[in-house]
């Protein structure tokens, strides 16, 4: 708990979660202007996003507890990432079909706010110590969580945080990836990456094995890597001009001869 407002109490938790989708909002407003989109698409779509993610994400989370549901589980506490992406990214293409917007453009747009977002949100299971860390470890860097939500005395690896840096890390090289790929190409390399950083987490995230010693993250990963594998290999990256910049149109360097009159 952060502080007591007239005796309610602000989680580490929920502000993380509010800044992540604050910032999400910021930053895909400024993608949605320089692509000539308004920014108010932008921030209905993360508003809705939002919502509809956290609702996905709970009942992905009650799904995965079977019949051990408690009231605990209820609580403000249990969220599933691929079950919040998967309702994000249906209630996202609402919002892009009733504001007829450019899905490829969104796509692209939205690579690098929904990974800052997802770092700031990491952030918030860190500091709260909700339970998201990994196993027991004897690294320098191993910490333990006595007053965490989940508490632990014994040092494990901060998964949170290993997550929250490859954010950092993903958001850059899309941010470079942005300024020469097609917009379609930077969401699929999104998939990759986050797919792959997510792979690596588990390896050491206390994580039941569901299907041939893979968890359900994992297998998750799986898809999202071999999807953006296809969404980055069928478009092509812009091409550059000395001159013009991407997306300039190409012109022959040679021009072929004409006949005498």
């Amino acid at each position: 708990m952060l502080f007591s407002i007239l005796g309610v109490d602000v989680q580490t938790y929920g502000v993380s979660k509010a800044l992540a989708a604050l910032a999400g909002a910021y930053l895909l407003g400024r993608a949605f202007e320089r692509q000539g989109l308004k920014r108010d698409s932008a921030h209905s779509l993360v508003l809705w996003a939002t919502v509809w993610g956290f609702v996905a994400a709970k009942i992905y989370f009650l799904l995965e507890q079977g019949g051990g549901i408690t009231v605990h589980d209820l609580g403000g506490m249990g969220f599933t990432w691929y079950g919040g992406l998967v309702g994000g990214v249906l209630s996202a293409l609402v919002v892009i079909h009733r504001h007829r917007l450019p899905l490829g453009v969104v796509a692209g747009a939205i690579a690098v706010p929904l990974t800052v977002a997802y770092g700031i949100g990491r952030l918030g299971c860190f500091f709260s110590g909700d339970g998201t860390y990994g196993e027991p470890s004897s690294l320098p860097w191993a910490m333990s969580f006595p007053n965490g939500v989940v508490a632990t005395t014994v040092p494990v690896h901060p998964t949170p945080l290993y997550e929250a840096l490859a954010a950092v890390v993903i958001a850059a090289a899309l941010w470079a990836l942005g300024r020469r790929w097609k917009p379609v190409a930077v969401f699929g390399a999104y998939l990759v990456l986050s797919g792959t950083a997510r792979f690596l987490v588990e390896i050491v995230r206390v994580n039941d094995p569901a299907l041939l010693g893979l968890t359900q993250p994992q297998l998750w990963s799986i898809v999202s890597v071999v999807a953006g594998g296809v969404l980055v290999a069928r478009a092509r990256p812009l091409r550059f001009t000395a001159d013009r910049g991407p997306g300039a149109p190409h012109r022959p360097t040679h021009l072929p001869e004409t006949a005498n009159a």
